[in-house]
């Protein structure tokens, strides 16, 4: 049974409303037994029927169930109940014993067995069943082998049923009941009593803050040694999240002793309790402060300068070909994008960085032709897919992600190429690299073979990678590695606005683009407002009418919403429900949570899921919405990819982004709120980066104070990592080798 919701106008209003309906299970319609999908007929306490439908696992007919869910109207099936929860409580009528026991729940009972058996006991017979099922040998036509049969099977019933209804009073849905049970079975109640923190790193979907609260249900203290050792695991994810690989060991203790709400001397120990457990390490900074890692950022700090630094080292290199080959007659190139192909074929190591106009596509085409030429082999790559996608339309060569370049091996959980697998390629071009976390860094780096050449392009002045590091600005700053600075604007010439704008941001001004003449479209906007509403009801306009009539560009395909948060009147979440209701209302849905998802939504993945090879950032459209298999299909540019509604969660929807998830990518037309109540996030970086992300068209809609704000704070983030100096004392070590082998 498959089933596509086209919900009308009044089921997907009342979609937001959560309801509640009680009654007994009289029979099942339809049940899928791989995910739990069924639906159903329910008699309420009047006596009327409904239709009922939902994840339900282990419903039969003759239970009471409490539901809660929403009404919809199914094209074929008409008006039911989708349930979103649900407890259940066995019967308590000889009727609906009789129908519960025949329904196939206990093996070994069909209708003829429970006719008999409530015939004998009556409205005792669960209690019978539960504490004296050797009285079935009073029921007629009952042998000693169907006795048995049938006590065994209502005793592992009874198990998974009070297990079920423990864990609904820790909180645990019905949903992470059926992962917590296919993880641990019968040992799942023994698992909660003793360390539910274990949920955190084992069960799909349940992180520290859930298993926290299952915790504090279960009866376990803010300072049991299980909570402040995966707190600090916690801890260390929470710091890796906000861009940091460590963290000086006073810090940890206070942002630990935060999170947990405990005194510092629990911190402490809670510290030292991860460390001997091997959750945590802790390595001395060059001025001995201590500071506190998660170990595989501490290995993956470690060895990236020591593999840039062999890789650096290599006297022979596959690029020196290209400097065998001259520009063609009629090319123009400046003498610093001649400049920095040189240093390309120079170096086995080398970078390209400038801001937007200033040729480094052309710089990375003239690469690449010489590497065509020379016949190396050349592969191109980037971060995320849309990054990827616009390096192969500027060059005219195909290229991959990383990920896809190393590709996953989903039974073995890593990467196919490695140090002992490496990739075949010569020449290795990677644009974008401001994105490149320090993980992923590692891993590239580990699969290029000894006399590779590669080359690395990308923006320093833009915002620094999703992920932990600040990986090109270390290594820049380490001055260790060849850099090439371009500086003259080409692209679209020194008349674009969003060029200017964007140049006039990063050198500390604000900016001052004249107005088009009558009649005539510029690139670059700013509309001045100081009001949040204000600005929201705007954005929604010119995003619904105003662009799209006067440039023609699609509201849902070609404008982009970038704003600096996700919460407020202009963060993406309220921007988000706006423009969804607006661009694509009234259309089959289903609900994760707070959110609601339609056919047809834009949405982006938000983390990595290198099984289905899909990537943060990466960006697609809600093809279709199959209920009867809780499933959806998201169409990306690497192609369709089916999702369970569970995983809902790695998902958002994505008619208006933060400016941090829209890098590595580039939009036709761009809109971006910059308001005072963004103060926490009103950079010179971040302002810049989302200027940058418009390839058309550019509209500031803000006030100037805030512009101001963003323009004249300079100083970044501070994130905390030894890896420059790592890449300092390893290059040094290598050029001593080199001296030495002289």
């Amino acid at each position: 049974m498959s089933e596509d919701l086209p919900l009308n106008q009044n089921a997907a209003q009342g979609a937001l409303t959560e309801l509640s309906l009680r009654g007994k299970i009289e029979k099942i319609i339809y049940a899928n037994e791989d995910n739990g999908f069924q639906v159903l007929s329910l008699l309420d306490a009047e006596g009327e029927l409904h239709c009922i439908c939902g994840t339900l696992p282990g419903i039969t007919p003759g239970q009471g169930v409490e539901l809660t869910g929403r009404w919809e109207n199914h094209k074929d099936y008409g008006r039911r109940f989708r349930v979103s929860s649900f407890s259940v409580s066995l019967p308590t009528t000889v009727e609906g014993i009789e129908k519960y026991l025949s329904s196939g729940a206990i093996k070994g009972i069909g209708a003829k067995y429970a006719k008999a058996i409530v015939k004998t006991f009556g409205t005792e017979t669960l209690e019978i069943l539960n504490n004296a099922s050797a009285r079935l040998k009073e029921v007629p036509g009952l042998g000693k082998k169907r006795i048995a049969e049938i006590r065994k099977a209502w005793k592992n019933g009874a198990e998974k049923r009070n297990l079920q209804i423990y864990m609904q009073s820790l909180g645990i849905t019905n949903a992470y009941f059926s992962k917590i049970y296919n993880i641990y079975g019968d040992s799942s109640a023994e698992v909660l009593q003793e360390n539910p923190y274990r949920l955190a790193s084992e069960v799909d979907g349940i992180g520290f803050v859930m298993a926290d609260k299952i915790a504090a249900k279960a009866g376990i203290g803010k300072i049991a040694p299980q909570r402040l050792v995966s707190g600090v695991s916690y801890a260390l994810s929470q710091i890796r999240l906000s861009g940091h690989v460590c963290m000086p060991k006073e810090d940890f203790i206070n942002v630990l002793g935060e999170l947990l709400e405990i005194e510092q001397e629990y911190a402490f120990s809670a510290l030292d309790q991860a460390i001997t457990a091997g959750t945590a390490v802790i390595f001395p900074a060059p001025d001995q402060t201590p500071m506190v890692y998660e170990p595989g950022l501490l290995r993956c700090e470690q060895e990236l300068p020591l593999l840039l630094s062999h890789l650096a080292g290599c006297r022979k290199h596959y690029g020196e070909r290209i400097l065998r080959h001259k520009p063609l007659p009629d090319s123009r190139f400046s003498d610093e994008q001649l400049s920095a192909v040189e240093q390309a074929g120079k170096n086995p190591l080398s970078i390209i960085t400038g801001g937007p106009g200033v040729g480094k596509t052309t710089v990375v085409s003239e690469i690449v032709r010489r590497a065509r030429v020379a016949n190396l082999n050349l592969v191109l790559a980037a971060p995320t897919g849309r990054a990827a996608k616009r390096m192969s339309e500027t060059t005219g060569e195909t290229a991959l992600t990383l990920h896809r370049l190393l590709k996953w091996d989903p039974i073995q959980r890593q990467f196919v190429h490695g140090k002992n697998n490496p990739l075949p390629y010569q020449l290795y071009v990677l644009d974008e690299v401001s994105m490149l976390d320090l993980p992923l860094s590692v891993a590239f780096f580990r699969a290029v073979r000894p006399g590779a050449t590669v080359v690395l392009v990308g923006d320093a002045d833009q915002l620094p990678s999703v992920g932990p590091g600040s990986v090109l600005n270390d290594m820049i700053a380490s001055r260790q590695i060849a850099v090439s600075r371009l500086t003259k604007i080409f692209r679209q010439g020194n008349g674009s606005g969003i060029i200017r704008a964007a140049h006039d941001v990063n050198a500390g001004y604000i900016p001052d683009i004249p107005p088009a003449p009558n009649g005539e479209t510029a690139d670059f906007y700013w509309i001045e407002k100081d009001d949040p509403e204000e600005v929201a009801s705007l954005i929604e306009r010119m995003v619904i009418e105003r662009i799209p009539k006067r440039f023609g560009f699609d509201p849902r395909d070609e404008i982009q919403v970038l704003t600096p948060m996700n919460r407020g009147i202009c963060g993406t979440v309220q921007l988000n429900e706006r423009l969804q209701s607006k661009l694509n209302p009234n259309t089959a849905g289903f609900r994760a949570g707070e959110r609601i998802f339609h056919v047809g939504d834009k949405v982006m993945q938000i983390s990595n899921n290198y099984d289905k090879g899909i990537f943060n950032g990466e960006m697609g459209t809600i093809l279709s919405i199959h209920h009867a298999e809780s499933s959806f299909t998201i169409r990306f540019d690497a192609g369709d990819i089916e999702y369970k509604f569970q995983e809902a969660d790695q998902i958002t929807t994505a008619y208006a982004v933060t400016v941090h998830k829209s890098q590595g990518s580039e939009f036709p037309a761009v809109v971006m709120p910059i308001l005072t109540q963004h103060y926490m996030m009103l950079q010179r970086n971040l302002l810049y980066t989302g200027m940058t992300r418009a390839k058309k068209l550019m509209i500031l809609v803000g006030s100037r104070k805030a512009v101001s704000m963003a323009v004249r704070n300079s100083i970044r983030e501070p994130r905390h990592s030894l890896l420059r100096e790592r890449f300092e004392e390893a290059f040094r070590k290598m050029y001593k080798i080199l001296e030495n082998g002289k």
